[in-house]
């Protein structure tokens, strides 16, 4: 059992609670203004030994920034640089400004809610949820080593927002064409964004062996994401390489325009003979695929945007989901159909008719005399 004694200070009487840990070492903590303070809190202690619940208070009496840079660094060494640029970002701007000097045992379910519910209102909900999910990280860490005995950011419901998926734009046929043409030297690099639905960081990465003429097929193995003006050569968004289907006309030009070039080359290098840097399509950037698209006549969209675009052609020329998903890269066949739902709307059409002309057979068979 522990134990409570009062000491003065210049303040005025204070109390002391010396208590037991699990381990049967001794421990103490200060500074109670009242008895009944302490005796709350010796109780409290008591009884989460007993359950097995009982943690350290000193390891609970570390700040949120302490704790933040390591789990940080963490994610570094596990997550490609596209993915870690904006979590390293949510905690410099809107994490540690916030929770740095808080120790983990102060911070309460209310706490982060209200936090939420301010982040809400000031950015969208993307970054809202990215942000809360660094601070739940970082206490989740501290759960598991048993600094708190359980994450305040997961004690209830936040109040996330919820992320508003908009409805994608797609090209037809005619349009893709219109605008490799109005992009002149990218002429080739649209029609593979395009037909294929390859990455934009996928595509900057093929090599001349990527190439299978004589299968008409693409080998993806790589990708070179630009990420605060560095480009990082890594493995696709997946991890996982992929072969993707090239049709004929487009193989045709891709070797028309590989010709001459060595296994190793880029088959869209950039003007320094290096990987493309990333196409700004912002409202205020000036662009050779802005400027394309302008001349195409076309709504602004992101090269990005093409990719939809294979997938909305490719389900119109009748290729099956599964094929649709390995095409792209998706982790399964599920995935594939929620983002590109609505291009599978057809469908509804075709089982609605179809069970209209099966009661229509039944009632025409009922009614027939016997």
């Amino acid at each position: 059992m522990g134990s409570i004694h009062a000491y003065s200070t210049t303040a005025g009487k204070r109390y002391l609670v010396r208590y037991r840990k699990p381990d049967h070492s001794q421990a103490a903590k200060r500074g109670f203004k009242t008895k009944r303070d302490a005796q709350v809190w010796l109780a409290e202690i008591e009884t989460s030994r007993s359950r097995g619940t009982f943690v350290d208070p000193q390891a609970s009496n570390i700040t949120v920034s302490a704790l933040g840079r390591s789990w940080l660094e963490g994610k570094r060494l596990g997550l490609k640089p596209s993915s870690f640029a904006p979590m390293e970002a949510a905690w410099r701007l809107r994490v540690e400004p916030t929770w740095g000097r808080w120790t983990i045992a102060d911070i309460r379910y209310t706490d982060v809610k209200q936090w939420v519910g301010r982040l809400s209102k000031e950015t969208g909900a993307t970054v809202t949820i990215r942000t809360y999910g660094v601070l739940a990280g970082i206490l989740d860490d501290a759960v598991r080593d048993e600094r708190i005995s359980r994450n305040p950011a997961r004690a209830g419901d936040v109040g996330l927002p919820k992320k508003i998926r908009g409805r994608h734009g797609y090209l037809t046929h005619e349009q893709l064409l219109r605008l490799a043409d109005a992009a002149g030297g990218h002429r080739t690099l649209i029609l593979v964004l395009g037909y294929t639905g390859i990455r934009w960081g996928e595509a900057t990465a093929l090599k001349v062996h990527d190439l299978d003429f004589s299968k008409g097929r693409l080998h993806v193995s790589s990708n070179a994401v630009e990420v605060q003006g560095t480009i990082h050569l890594g493995t696709p968004k997946s991890h996982r390489g992929r072969v993707v289907p090239v049709p004929e006309f487009l193989m045709e030009e891709l070797a028309q325009k590989t010709s001459g070039c060595r296994p190793n080359d880029l088959v869209f290098p950039g003007p320094d003979g290096d990987h493309m840097r990333r196409v700004r399509a912002s409202t205020h950037s000036k662009s050779w695929f802005k400027t394309a698209l302008k001349s195409a006549g076309l709504a602004p969209m992101t090269p990005h945007d093409l990719r939809h675009t294979a997938a909305s052609l490719a389900v119109q020329s009748g290729a099956h989901v599964k094929t649709i998903q390995r095409m792209l890269g998706h982790s399964s066949a599920a995935m594939t159909l929620d983002v590109y739902s609505d291009l599978f709307d057809s469908d509804l059409d075709s089982i609605s008719a179809a069970l209209d002309s099966a009661v229509r057979a039944a009632r025409t068979a009922t009614a027939q005399p016997t």
